[in-house]
């Protein structure tokens, strides 16, 4: 996979993505909702089989390995939903997966990787580095490292969301995104919806403290997460730095973030439940937060993520609770 050096995430990588992944999962639904602001188109990959998009950018991934590299297995990092996403899709393959993850990742998503037969690894979030970690434990066992947004088909697995929305909303709506607002950590979800909707709006959104794409894009070079963050229950969006692969395409389409807080995100949460009887993490609700709050304005056809839906039940039940 040496290819991975110089190759780039494309629209036909993306429509050859989503017919692998069309022959494992159905297309997540697609369903309007109706805001102070105007109407929103919620992409619900909260509704995965493994509670999260990142399935499709490992399922791509693993798909697009040779015998020879299938062998010796992969290593990824991740604090949850991207471990999940490659432990289903190496189960499903046959691959043997080890996944390095932070020691204070939720209880849900640790049970999950492990359930799915993936081997853990865990690190101090603050203190250690995922990627030399990753990097030394694939180096030991020659695995390949599928990293959670840098990486091209991790990115075309991603951009397939999208892909959907289009046929999607094209039916329920009469046409496709003219705008999208997406949960962002490391940008892959984003930067395959840019690739899909070259004419589009596209807005990221991260919670305050961790807006580094929000930054970079505004500054037009990549700035990474500052000195000491903010706590926060959005542990899937706590990505310290973008990479160029994700970077280089949303700036090159124009894109814009917002960040939002941690009482934003919470009443998306439960409005989520009390309104869609759905039940999304966290930061899988930060680009719905974006629009309750108003800082984020659905424009035309709007598409909306709803990214994840693996949270702790002790977390859930106590923003439920507000």
């Amino acid at each position: 996979m040496q290819e991975n050096d110089t190759r780039t995430p494309t629209l036909a990588g993306i429509k050859e993505a989503a017919a692998r992944i069309h022959e494992v999962v159905p297309p997540t639904p697609l369903i309007p909702f109706d805001t102070e602001h105007g109407r929103i188109w919620l992409k619900c990959e909260n509704l995965q089989p493994i509670g999260a998009f990142k399935l499709r950018g490992g399922y791509h991934r693993l798909s697009a390995m040779t015998p020879a590299e299938r062998e010796t297995g992969v290593v990824a990092f991740s604090s949850g939903n991207h471990a999940q996403g490659v432990a289903w899709a190496a189960k499903r393959l046959g691959i043997p997966a080890l996944i390095v993850m932070p020691e204070d990742a939720p209880k849900a998503k640790l049970d999950g990787t492990r359930g799915l037969g993936a081997e853990i690894v865990t690190y101090d979030r603050m203190d250690g580095s995922r990627e030399k970690l990753a990097a030394d434990l694939a180096a030991e066992r020659g695995a390949i490292v599928v990293p959670s947004f840098d990486d091209p088909w991790v990115v075309e697995g991603q951009g397939t969301a999208t892909l959907e929305a289009v046929e999607q909303m094209t039916e329920l709506a009469g046409g496709p995104p003219d705008s999208a607002i997406i949960c962002c950590g490391g940008g892959g979800l984003a930067t395959g919806a840019a690739l899909v909707l070259p004419d589009a709006k596209i807005t990221v959104v991260e919670p305050e403290g961790w807006d580094d794409m929000a930054r970079s894009l505004a500054n037009g070079a990549i700035e990474p997460v500052g000195a000491n963050p903010p706590d926060t229950r959005c542990d899937a969006l706590q990505t310290m730095e973008v990479a160029p692969i994700t970077f280089d395409i949303l700036s090159a389409h124009g894109a814009t973030g917002i960040a939002v807080t941690e009482e934003e995100v919470a009443h998306a949460v439960r409005t989520a439940f009390s309104k869609l009887q759905l039940v999304v993490e966290p930061g899988g609700a930060v680009a719905l937060a974006a629009v309750l709050a108003g800082k984020a304005k659905p424009e035309g056809r709007t598409m909306v993520t709803l990214s994840g839906g693996n949270v702790d039940a002790a977390v859930f039940a106590a923003i439920i609770q507000g």
